[in-house]
């Protein structure tokens, strides 16, 4: 189903729960009708608090456990591409798996916590006490994102000694994330016809340096609590040219820095800025486009390292960014766990085992009780 009312049942199987999420349609700024499911769904689950904020969708148990898990994901996913209602099929390898758009990114993850959520709220082997964060933007601008909406209008919501994202890591324990950085570096010259070069200055030529050094750089690698976190820096885009016959008076490009969590936005920045040394650049200037934290991954902290403990002893760096950056800032240590490949996320044929789903929500139940 596409947009129409749906009624959930949060404890039924994880992976009837995500094929029914999968078909409420929720493009990013459209997750109303699942917010609104979810919602409902959330309220029959007794004994706990509901809350509504903008399409965010938050519940929690207040049974005094005196310590606090946060399971938290997104419900929006990228635009549907002819991928909604999902469907049952095998995978190239023979496995039984489910197709649809938010099947991996994130719908299976969100699936997961909302069954363990449900299951556990009352269970009276529950060691933690559960906030569940159903939150709508995580595909967008982060503007539009609504778990920093939440962050910073209710922080309260968000305390706890230890948080899961549900982004897809094949149900391994993807640690901490990387930060990011994104510089534009702009070289301005004189514009010539190409046939009499010499009265100009060639803008493209004036980057040639800077790129020598993005390609003689030599990134590190740091192991932090047992993950190992590579760094990169390297130019993502470049633009510049007027016509075929003329040389150009602008040229610019973008330097993208992914950097482990234990260097600071400022730290970071500086060593771009080191690496580009860009002062001695005639007509070559810069500007910060973009920068977000990375986060530790904290699996020292005892709830980190029993969840470790649950999973095998399975864990990898992350080395994207994700939503878990948001958590680290604040202080709580966050991991993502979830079912899925995520190199199939925002796919036409986007895809989850289903043998994940059901390992990761046993998993998790197991490590709540």
């Amino acid at each position: 189903m596409t947009g129409a009312k749906k009624t959930l049942n949060l404890e039924t199987d994880p992976i009837t729960l995500t094929e029914e999420l999968v078909d409420i349609a929720s493009p990013s700024h459209h997750e109303k009708d699942i917010a609104d499911a979810i919602e409902a769904a959330l309220k029959q689950v007794d004994g706990v608090e509901v809350w509504r904020f903008n399409n965010n969708v938050l519940a929690r148990t207040q049974r005094g456990l005196g310590q606090r898990v946060i399971l938290a994901g997104h419900m929006d996913t990228v635009p549907i591409a002819d991928n909604v209602p999902s469907h049952r099929a095998q995978d190239k390898d023979g496995q039984d798996t489910l197709f649809g758009c938010g099947s991996v990114d994130m719908k299976s993850g969100l699936a997961v916590y909302l069954h363990a959520f449900a299951v556990c709220a009352n269970d009276p082997a529950l060691k933690r006490d559960i906030t569940l964060v159903a939150y709508e933007g995580e595909e967008v601008a982060s503007e539009f994102n609504g778990l920093g909406h939440i962050q910073e209008q209710h922080p309260e919501w968000l305390e706890g000694e230890v948080a899961l994202l549900g982004e897809p890591s094949g149900g391994i324990i993807e640690a901490g994330c990387q930060g990011s950085i994104r510089i534009k570096v702009i070289a301005e010259g004189v514009r010539a016809h190409s046939a009499r070069s010499w009265l100009g200055i060639n803008a493209m030529h004036r980057l040639a340096p800077v790129l020598t050094r993005i390609i003689d750089y030599q990134p590190r690698g740091v192991d932090i609590d047992g993950c190992e976190y590579r760094e990169g820096l390297n130019v993502v885009h470049v633009e510049s040219g007027v016509a075929t016959n003329t040389i150009p008076d602008e040229a610019w490009m973008f330097v993208n820095f992914r950097f482990a969590p234990d260097r600071s936005i400022d730290e970071a920045i500086t060593h771009v800025l080191d690496v580009l040394n860009l002062e001695d650049d005639e007509g070559v200037s810069y500007e910060v486009d973009d920068a977000v934290p990375g986060a530790l991954p904290g699996l020292s902290r005892p709830a980190a390292a029993e969840l470790v403990a649950a999973t095998g002893g399975k864990f990898r760096a992350k080395y994207g960014w994700t939503d878990v950056s948001r958590f680290s800032a604040t202080g709580i240590p966050a991991v993502n766990f979830g079912p899925g490949d995520p190199s199939f996320a925002h796919k036409r044929d986007e895809q989850c085992p289903v043998w994940m789903i059901t390992e990761v929500a046993s998993t998790l139940i197991n490590w709540l009780r």
